[in-house]
């Protein structure tokens, strides 16, 4: 049988775990719309290649270490959420908010990231700016829905003030 700070432990390494790979799963998902996904749904029918060199013919930034950058960020972040796990220094319910709260942040940072490489693509191909790819759609979903559980994760683990004694 486990002690209490074993199990406390043990919940806060699966909850770290699971975060850190749904957080590393965000970036990497991120990172292949950005640079694989969006510019071959943008330009049917060219390659990779093609897509890069007319890119650069054109004198457009594809953006590359922003988004390396970016996902890399997402990565670390998770990463260390898990360390502070191992090294009991968050809870369970740390390790899940603090989860919860960097996929909900992947929207935003996800926007910065792909303007360069979405507004290279526009000016060198003659295209909206956005996403052409569906991935791009799938992760704002799931960073507003990492944000509405974020709210009732915390609204349902908030502690509750003790009540006033009888006067």
């Amino acid at each position: 049988m486990m002690t209490e700070p074993a199990l406390a432990r043990s919940r806060a390494v699966r909850a770290a775990l699971a975060g850190f790979g749904l957080v590393a799963g965000y970036a990497v998902v991120g990172a292949l719309q950005i640079m694989v996904w969006n510019p071959l749904a943008a330009v049917p029918g060219a390659t990779l290649a093609g897509i890069r060199a007319e890119m650069s013919g054109a004198g457009e930034y594809p953006g590359t270490p922003l988004v390396v950058a970016w996902a890399l960020t997402g990565i670390l972040l998770g990463a260390g959420v898990l360390l502070a796990a191992l090294r009991r220094k968050v809870s369970a319910a740390g390790a899940t908010t603090l989860s919860l709260l960097f996929i909900a942040l992947g929207a935003p940072s996800l926007m910065v990231a792909s303007f360069p490489s979405g507004i290279g693509l526009a000016d060198t191909f003659g295209l909206s700016g956005g996403d052409h790819a569906p991935w791009g759609s799938v992760l704002y979903l799931a960073s507003a829905a990492a944000l509405l559980l974020l709210v009732l994760f915390r609204v349902r683990n908030h502690p509750r003030p003790a009540p006033m004694p009888p006067k």
